[in-house]
């Protein structure tokens, strides 16, 4: 699933990133359960859940199999859907409404303005489901401050949406301690009540265990990269380029490409893609350490990230890089799209979203993604992303009824491309938001004002990628997903949600604006080793130590 998603910036930071790319669009080894065994403080929710304890925590999976996808999921991708059917034909995977007329609110992020209470859009999925839903929507940009706001307020809605980028400061807490368990309605067997949540991944569900209790509805995602190193496939096809397959024939394109007197550059900032060129961990925690020779290594300490940092920086050095990127301003992907830049890293959803606007006037406009590389050539060094990273929490406060048509909610949500469940939530009513034409899909002036990606926080099925009006750019995506996960392997702590200990929070929060002062020449490459001393005595050692206990309670994940 991609759903529709602004074009990114020149220069996203790694949250508004994930927020626009979240408005676009498993198993781990166990080992003894561990909850407040690391780090001291007796706070309940920090650590992990691990062994027998998770595994009776999970619901049961069961593949929905309501329709078969035209490209199946492989290495960690999305399923690929490259054509819809009439209404006529859709199977439905809720058969009878699970809802018994609860009313309940729902605070949840969106990008553009939020819709007029009582549309078509929002009946028509009371009606079907058999709930009356309250929305609560607040702007994405945002989203976090309203989000820390509310929680730590007295007046928690009855369901609330979280994405994982938000989950710092006292957040992890406040879902620790004011949202309900879910496992008394899902774990085990009793998910079989709502089928399409059944067939959610485990992994997705592993990662929806907070404080040690199932506390998240998720909304599933692949576990292959989604920045991708995007560009005009017409325009290099016409000239006959071969994709660059080192950072040194990286380098050379671009010298080739750049022409700044004519108005064209090489590329966009490339540093998104030079961390995964050059084999660098995750940013996130706590997927942000390896094993090396027993030792536990943080990102921040590793030779590949330096050497990345410096391969970006020799690109702008150069002259290579857009001034809109070094200026943290304009959209690169408009520029791309444009022609003014050949290259630049960005959420893969882009890729179709550049391609439904561009095709409007040119038909054969079409963009592509590199495949990674290693630094030298050869099979590039992938880490796995999270396998869900936003959630939908319940407030503890909720009675049984009312949660049990949230569920209801969440598992009509969930259903799969192909339902009729999944048509009217993504497209809305036919003839009052969207249109049936010639096998394609097309939303209406009243569908693109009303028909928002908010549902699908609530729960979703299994990742897919659907866009029946451009059937190449679902193959493209999805094979582009399938070579890379080829070369994915799990990083330590994949799939498990860790919380850890409050005071180290902000650890890591400087980081980010020393990339990029360093990439762009402000600072040189010495002041991140220098930051990476400063965090190792500031609490990044003491952080290694709580990290060492949790790894021998529960085992490495790595693959």
């Amino acid at each position: 699933m991609t759903p529709n998603s602004p074009s990114s910036p020149g220069s996203l930071s790694r949250r508004s990133l994930l927020s626009s790319t979240a408005a676009a669009a498993l198993a781990v080894a166990g080992g003894a359960p561990l909850l407040a065994a690391c780090g001291g403080g007796g706070a309940t929710n920090e650590g992990t859940t691990t062994g027998k304890k998770l595994k009776d925590l999970l619901p049961v999976y069961v593949a929905s199999g309501l329709v078969d996808p035209d490209i199946p999921a492989r290495n960690g991708s999305a399923a690929g859907f490259t054509k819809a059917v009439p209404a006529a034909e859709l199977k439905v995977s809720v058969p009878q409404r699970l809802g018994r007329g609860r009313e309940f609110s729902v605070m949840a992020p969106i990008w553009g303005n939020t819709p007029k209470a009582g549309n078509p859009y929002w009946t028509a999925m009371d009606k079907a489901v058999g709930v009356h839903v309250r929305w609560q929507n607040q702007q994405g940009d945002t989203y976090g401050q309203k989000l820390g706001a509310v929680l730590a307020s007295s007046s928690v809605p009855d369901a609330v949406v979280v994405p994982g980028w938000e989950l710092s400061g006292k957040i992890p807490s406040a879902i620790a301690h004011k949202m309900a368990d879910l496992g008394p309605y899902l774990s085990g067997d009793k998910v079989k009540k709502y089928p399409n949540l059944a067939a959610i991944p485990t992994g997705a569900w592993q990662r929806s265990v907070f404080g040690g209790k199932l506390r998240g509805l998720p909304m599933p995602a692949p576990i292959t990269p989604n920045i991708a190193m995007l560009h005009r496939a017409d325009l290099f096809a016409k000239e006959n380029i071969e994709p660059p397959k080192t950072a040194r024939e990286f380098f050379d394109l671009c010298k080739d490409l750049n022409a700044p007197k004519s108005g064209v550059w090489a590329c966009g900032d490339m540093s998104w893609a030079a961390f995964r060129i050059f084999g660098v961990l995750p940013e996130d925690k706590p997927t942000y350490w390896k094993l090396v020779d027993g030792k536990l290594v943080n990102r921040c300490e590793t030779d590949e990230y330096l050497e990345a940092l410096e391969w970006s920086r020799k690109l702008y050095a150069a002259g290579f890089v857009h001034p809109d990127a070094k200026a943290e301003t304009g959209n690169l992907g408009d520029l791309c799209a444009s022609g003014k830049i050949f290259v630049y890293n960005g959420d893969l959803s882009d890729w179709y979203g550049k391609t439904v606007v561009q095709r409007v006037e040119n038909k054969k406009f079409e963009m592509g993604a590199f495949d990674y590389f290693a630094p030298d050539g050869g099979a590039p060094t992938l880490y796995a992303r999270p396998p869900a990273d936003i959630w939908t929490f319940v407030s503890e406060k909720a009675d049984e009824k009312t949660v049990r048509d949230i569920l209801a909610l969440a598992n009509f949500c969930a259903a799969p491309f192909g339902s009729k469940e999944q048509r009217l939530r993504q497209y809305g009513v036919e003839g009052v938001h969207h249109t049936y034409e010639d096998g394609v899909l097309v939303k209406n002036g009243k569908g693109n004002n009303e028909v928002f990606s908010t549902y699908e926080y609530v729960a979703s099925a299994a990742p897919y990628i659907a866009q029946p009006d451009h059937p190449d750019v679902v193959k493209g995506m999805v094979e582009w997903q399938q070579r890379q996960g080829s070369h994915v392997r799990k990083p330590l702590f994949h799939a498990l949600q860790v919380q850890e200990p409050t005071r180290y929070t902000e650890l890591n929060a400087e980081f980010e604006d020393l990339e990029k002062d360093i990439v762009r020449g402000r600072k040189k490459v010495g002041a991140m080793r220098q930051a990476a001393a400063d965090w190792k005595s500031g609490g990044g050692d003491k952080l290694r130590d709580w990290y060492r206990k949790l790894l021998d309670e529960t085992g490495s994940s790595a693959s």
